[in-house]
C-alpha cells in the first residue's frame, strides 16, 4: 500500500492549502466523501491525481442553486458527475415506492442529501455555474441509463440520459481508465468531439451528424420512439445491448433519439492484475473526511472488509453487478491483498477480525474462461446457467492459498467471508468447503437460492434449487466436522417475474419446512437495463420471447412479500387473504404445513388498527392544498409562478 497522502480538497480553504488557485477536475458525487477503494470518488479522484491532476471532491453539494459548483472555481479540465455508488431512485425508494429511512451514504444515515435522479441536476447546475466546461457524466445511475430504458418510479421508457442530462459523454462501466485518458486528452487540447473514440463512452451527435451505417462492427437498435412505442421492439432492443456487453467482441451501438442519435462504444477491455494491484494501492487514507461528525452506515460495514476481485459471470438476471462491473473476473494479486491485511493490523483501532474478504461474490477470485478463442467470440450472458459452461476454470485453488495466507497474517485473529457465496461452484471443491467451515465462518453464512420454483429461477438465470440442499447438506457436515455450529442465512426475493401467488406459496412452505424465518426480505425492484427489468415491463423474456407472470400492483406486491414473512404476525391478514386468493385455505390453520392459525393473532389485530389509524391521518393531511412551486430555475426570462 501507498503512503497516506492528504485527503483531496472538498472547500476552498482546502485547496488553497494545498497552494493550488484552482484544479484540473471537480468530481461532483451523491455520497459522503469517503478516502476508501469502495467508493468511486476516491478511487477516480487518487487516480487522476496520480497521473498529475488536480482534483477538487464536491460531496453531496445542494443542488437547488449553482452556487456550490463553484467551490473551486472553474475547473480546467472537467466536470465528472456521478449520483454516487446507488442509483439514486433505489436509494430512496422502496420497491413499494415509498421514501426510505435512511441513506448509509450519508453522515447518520440522514435522507435528503441529495434530489431524486441525481445525475440530472448535477449536470444542469455545472453547466450553469460555468458554460463551456465539458460535462461527463459517470457512475451507476448514468451507466443504466446510456440508452432508452424503462423507468419503474414514472412507470415509462426514458430516453438516454444524456438527452436529458446534457452532459457530454458518458462514461460507462468501471471508469478508472476512461476518465485518466479523458484528463490527458483534454489537457492535450482535446475537444469533446475528439473522446468519441475512446471505449466505454456514449455520446449523442447532433442533429446534423449523420450517426455510423450498420457495418460488421456497428450495430443499430430499435429506435427510441419505436422502443416507447412497442414492447415488442423494447425486447429486441434489450437483448441485442446484452449480446454487445463481451468487451472482446462487443460492436459499436446507434440508437436513433428522434434526429439525433445516440453512440455506444464498446466496454473497456478487463483490466489486468498488474492495475487492479495499482488502484487498491494508491495511497488512501482509508477513512472519511474529517468534517464530519456522524458516522458513515456504508463505511462501517466496509471498513475492515478486503475486495479481492471485481466481476461477475453470473449473469443473473435481476443483478446489474454484471452490467457495471464485466463478466470478466478480475483479480488482485496475493502480494497486494497481503499488503493490505497487514496495513489494516497495523492500525490501532483495528480489533483483529476481518469482516469480509470476497467482492460481489466470495469464491469467484481468480476464476476465468479457460479457451482464449472461445472467450473471444462468446456472447453467452451467463457462464454458469444453465448449466456450468465446460470452458470455465471453477478452480477454488488459489483462494484457499490466498484464505490460508490471509488469516495467517500477524494482528489478524480471524478473517470472515461476508460477501455472497455462488453455491454452484463452492459445492464442487471439498478443499473449499473444508476451509470455509473451519475458519471463515462468523456462526452464519449468506448464500442467494432466492427462490424454489424452477420456472422463477429459470427467469433469474440461477441454479436449481437442489443446488441449494446440496450445497447446504454439505455446508453442515463440513461444520459438523469442524465441531461447530453454524447455520446458512438464505436470502429469497419477492415478486421477481416469474413469480405468482402460488410461487410464492410454495416458497413460504419450504421455508415452514425447513424452519427459517428470514429477517430481511428482497423485493424485486426493476433497476433500469437488468433483464428481469424488461421482463416487468413487456410480461415477456426479452432472450426467448417467452411469457413470464408479473406482479405489478402494489397489493400483489405485498402479497408476495409478506408470504416470505408469513410467520410474523403483523402480516397475517396479508398472508390469508393471498392464500385465500390462490384457493390454499388448507394452509390456514393448525396443522404442520398450516403458514397461519385459523384466528389472528393478538398482534395481528392490534397491527391492523394502528395501520388503519396511520392511513386515515395520511389521508387526511393528503387533503391539503400543496404550497406553491418555485420552478426549477426561476430566475430565468421566461418563468411564470405556479401555484
Amino acid at each position: 500500500m501507498g503512503v497516506r497522502q492528504p485527503f483531496l480538497p472538498t472547500s476552498r480553504e482546502e485547496m488553497f492549502a494545498r497552494g493550488w488557485e484552482s484544479v484540473d477536475v471537480v468530481f461532483v458525487t451523491g455520497d459522503a466523501y469517503v478516502d476508501h477503494y469502495s467508493f468511486a470518488m476516491a478511487v477516480l479522484g487518487r487516480l487522476l491525481e496520480a497521473a498529475g491532476f488536480r482534483v477538487g471532491i464536491l460531496s453531496q453539494p445542494d443542488w437547488r442553486s449553482c452556487g456550490p459548483w463553484r467551490t473551486f472555481g472553474r475547473p480546467r479540465l472537467f466536470f465528472a458527475i456521478s449520483a454516487g455508488n446507488m442509483d439514486s431512485m433505489i436509494n430512496h425508494y422502496t420497491a413499494n415506492r415509498k421514501v426510505r429511512n435512511d441513506d448509509a451514504y450519508t453522515p447518520g444515515g440522514k435522507i435528503g442529501r441529495r434530489p431524486d435522479r441525481a445525475t440530472l441536476p448535477y449536470c444542469q447546475r455545472a453547466r450553469e455555474a460555468y458554460p463551456g466546461v465539458p460535462v461527463i457524466a459517470g457512475g451507476v445511475e448514468a451507466s443504466l441509463r446510456r440508452l432508452a430504458h424503462y423507468d419503474y418510479w414514472s412507470d415509462t421508457v426514458k430516453p438516454s440520459i444524456l438527452l436529458d442530462s446534457k452532459a457530454d459523454l458518458v462514461a460507462y462501466g468501471m471508469g478508472e481508465e476512461t476518465i485518466v485518458e479523458l484528463a490527458r486528452r483534454f489537457h492535450a487540447g482535446k475537444t469533446v468531439r475528439d473522446m468519441r473514440d475512446l471505449r466505454g463512452v456514449a455520446y449523442a451527435l447532433g442533429a446534423s451528424e449523420a450517426p455510423p451505417p450498420p457495418s460488421a462492427n456497428v450495430r443499430h437498435i430499435p429506435a427510441f420512439e419505436e422502443v416507447k412505442g412497442s414492447k415488442d421492439r423494447f425486447l429486441e432492443a434489450t437483448k441485442a445491448i446484452h449480446q454487445e456487453t463481451n468487451p472482446l467482441n462487443a460492436r459499436t451501438i446507434v440508437q436513433l433519439h428522434g434526429r439525433r442519435a445516440v453512440v455506444q462504444t464498446p466496454p473497456q477491455p478487463p483490466v489486468s492484475k498488474e492495475r487492479m494491484d495499482y488502484y487498491f494501492g494508491l495511497p488512501y487514507t482509508r477513512l472519511p473526511h474529517p468534517g464530519y461528525q456522524d458516522p458513515i452506515p456504508a463505511y462501517e460495514v466496509i471498513k475492515d472488509s478486503v475486495t479481492i476481485m471485481r466481476g461477475c459471470f453470473g449473469g443473473c438476471t435481476f443483478c446489474s453487478i454484471t452490467t457495471h462491473q464485466g463478466r470478466t473476473i478480475q483479480s488482485r494479486s496475493q502480494e497486494s491483498v497481503l499488503a493490505e491485511l497487514k496495513t489494516m493490523a497495523a492500525a490501532p483501532d483495528f480489533k483483529g477480525v476481518v469482516s469480509d474478504i470476497g467482492g460481489p461474490t466470495a469464491n469467484m477470485y481468480e476464476m476465468r474462461c479457460t479457451k482464449p478463442e472461445v472467450e473471444k467470440i462468446c456472447r453467452r450472458l451467463s457462464c454458469v446457467h444453465p448449466t456450468i459452461c465446460k470452458c470455465l476454470g471453477t478452480s477454488h485453488g488459489p483462494l484457499v492459498d490466498l484464505m490460508k495466507k490471509a488469516r495467517a497474517v500477524p494482528g489478524v485473529r480471524k478473517v470472515v467471508v461476508a460477501s455472497g457465496i455462488r453455491m454452484d461452484l463452492a459445492r464442487l471443491s471439498p478443499e473449499y468447503m473444508t476451509e470455509l467451515t473451519r475458519h471463515h465462518v462468523g456462526g452464519r453464512l449468506k448464500v442467494a437460492p432466492e427462490h424454489v420454483n424452477p420456472g422463477v429461477l429459470d427467469a433469474m438465470k440461477k441454479p436449481t434449487h437442489d443446488t441449494f440442499e446440496d450445497f447446504a447438506a454439505k455446508f453442515k457436515a463440513e461444520s459438523e466436522k469442524a465441531g461447530k455450529a453454524q447455520y446458512l442465512v438464505p436470502y429469497f426475493i419477492s415478486s421477481h417475474p416469474g413469480s405468482d401467488l402460488k410461487e410464492m406459496i410454495e416458497l413460504a412452505v419450504f421455508l415452514k419446512r425447513n424452519g427459517y424465518k428470514p429477517d430481511q426480505v428482497q423485493d424485486f425492484i426493476p433497476a433500469p437495463f437488468d433483464v428481469a427489468t424488461a421482463m416487468y415491463y413487456t410480461g415477456r423474456d426479452p432472450m426467448t420471447g417467452r411469457e413470464v407472470k408479473v406482479a405489478k400492483g402494489l397489493r400483489d406486491r405485498r402479497l408476495q412479500r409478506a408470504l416470505l414473512q408469513f410467520f410474523q404476525p403483523r402480516n397475517y391478514f396479508e398472508v390469508r387473504e393471498a392464500l385465500l386468493k390462490a384457493g390454499r385455505r388448507d394452509l390456514i390453520g393448525e396443522g404442520c404445513d398450516c403458514l397461519i392459525p385459523s384466528k389472528p393473532p393478538r398482534e395481528a389485530l392490534l397491527e391492523r388498527r394502528e395501520r388503519a389509524g396511520s392511513e386515515l391521518e395520511d389521508h387526511v393531511h393528503s387533503r391539503e392544498l400543496p404550497k406553491a412551486s418555485k420552478g426549477y430555475r426561476p430566475q430565468r426570462p421566461t418563468w411564470r409562478k405556479r401555484g
